[in-house]
């Protein structure tokens, strides 16, 4: 222990000149762009629409998240992780991405009409009134943009194109908040939910464009059968995706229907502007976990070297984000009032909960990457759904007793457990004394 310790101290003093640290400054603009462009939209949207629409849009947002991850056929991770690993064969490469290109047209082509054919069904199911079928009618129309913008992404990921995923994730950050608060401000709530399952379509047209120069997108091509081992490959990306995308929204559209069905939608929308607010602020983690930790994983395979990139994480964003989350929390009633309207005023008492629980999140998935970045199908699922289920009887059991509140103290114990679930499962790789030297490089 004393060892792991000292060990630890010693990636401390190094993290600020680790590679992770050079991503982060190249995507700090990027990430501060994001967090500015959806400051906005919060801001415009929970002003025209009030509480109870901002609940709406959450369950229309939950719902989007399921879609558009099943119109990708879960791939993303899948691409990033394969380019990343055989960015240097291009036959191999040509191979993934013709893949991917395949699966996702097939794919959102499939999705697409379904929901053009169910939209009436789905409204119902959705946002509890037929008045909002045309709004699934355009998702499904649209769709098919999403899933290609999205695979191109993966893609830039796994070249470690860090410069140009920064100049199209800040592109696409602006365009998405224009065409947001544009149609929010022109069509009431209905513009925004148009708005909010369409603005990742209309941003693909950019991302094209701001690629079009990239030799690999001539690798892409529709002729030919998909390898075996490719579809093997892809197969275990698309379970674990879809699981994620499936279970976690389905969780929340359940609890928050419990709110808004036994409590009010008020207080619905009130939990949902929490969740506005902690996405906004978790941009800067996923970016950087994204960006530069999933293909960095994905290329290791020394278990000296992943403890030692999975310590330096540790030491570089926990400290930056715990202290990130105390400045917040004593700027949470500014942040009320800025972002929102005195009808949110409750949403104070959330705070401390949510950011304690967001601070347990991300310390799991330092770890929980590792399933992702090793393929480990298995574990990633049984973990995924457990945990989905914890966080939805926590959530109903704490709602009766502490009301809106009781939902994000949920969250922080689910969390609590997964952390240990984590600690267990990569053990080896954590506290093991002696680790084997390698000859592996960074």
């Amino acid at each position: 222990m004393n060892r792991l310790i000292g060990y630890f101290a010693g990636i401390c003093r190094k993290a600020c000149g680790a590679t992770v640290v050079k991503v982060l400054s190249l995507t700090s603009v990027a990430t501060l762009v994001r967090v500015c462009t959806g400051l906005v939209s919060v801001k415009v949207v929970a002003a025209v629409v009030g509480p109870a629409g901002v609940a709406m849009l959450g369950q229309l947002g939950n719902f989007t998240n399921i879609a558009q991850t099943l119109a990708g056929g879960g791939i993303c991770n899948g691409i990033t992780k394969y380019v990343s690993e055989h960015k240097d064969n291009a036959s191999l490469t040509s191979q993934y991405l013709s893949a991917a290109l395949k699966i996702t047209l097939v794919c959102s082509v499939v999705c697409g009409l379904l929901m053009i054919c169910l939209s009436g069904w789905l409204s119902r199911l959705v946002m509890f009134s037929s008045d909002y079928a045309y709004v699934f009618t355009v998702f499904g129309v649209t769709i098919a943009l999403y899933a290609l913008n999205a695979a191109l992404l993966a893609a830039v990921n796994g070249f470690k194109l860090f410069r140009k995923y920064v100049v199209v994730s800040i592109a696409n950050s602006i365009a998405g908040a224009a065409f947001t608060v544009a149609l929010a401000l022109l069509c009431g709530l209905g513009g925004a939910l148009v708005a909010a399952v369409t603005y990742q379509s209309v941003v693909f047209v950019v991302t094209l464009w701001l690629l079009r120069r990239q030799l690999w997108l001539r690798l892409c091509s529709l002729r030919g059968r998909i390898p075996a081992a490719v579809r093997k490959g892809f197969g275990g990306f698309a379970v674990m995706s879809l699981v994620t995308a499936i279970v976690v929204p389905l969780v929340q559209m359940l609890l928050r229907g419990h709110i808004m069905t036994d409590i009010s939608a008020s207080e619905a929308g009130v939990w949902e502007g929490m969740q506005k607010i902690s996405s906004v602020y978790m941009m800067v983690v996923t970016t950087s976990l994204s960006v530069y930790y999933l293909p960095r994983l994905s290329e290791l395979h020394s278990p000296a070297l992943l403890r030692r990139e999975i310590l330096r994480a540790y030491a570089l964003i926990v400290p930056l984000l715990a202290g990130g989350f105390v400045l917040i929390y004593f700027m949470r009633f500014l942040i009320i009032r800025l972002l929102f309207t005195p009808e949110f005023a409750s949403m104070q008492a959330l705070f401390a909960w949510q950011m304690a629980g967001d601070l347990l999140r991300v310390v799991s998935w330092l770890l929980a990457f590792m399933m992702v970045a090793k393929a480990m199908t298995v574990h990633y699922v049984v973990t995924e759904i457990a945990s989905s289920l914890i966080y939805l009887l926590l959530g109903y059991a704490l709602v009766c007793v502490n009301g809106v509140v009781g939902l994000v103290q949920a969250n922080l114990i689910n969390y609590a457990i997964y952390f240990a679930v984590m600690l267990f499962i990569f053990r080896k790789i954590l506290f093991t004394k002696q680790i084997k030297r390698s000859n592996d490089t960074e």
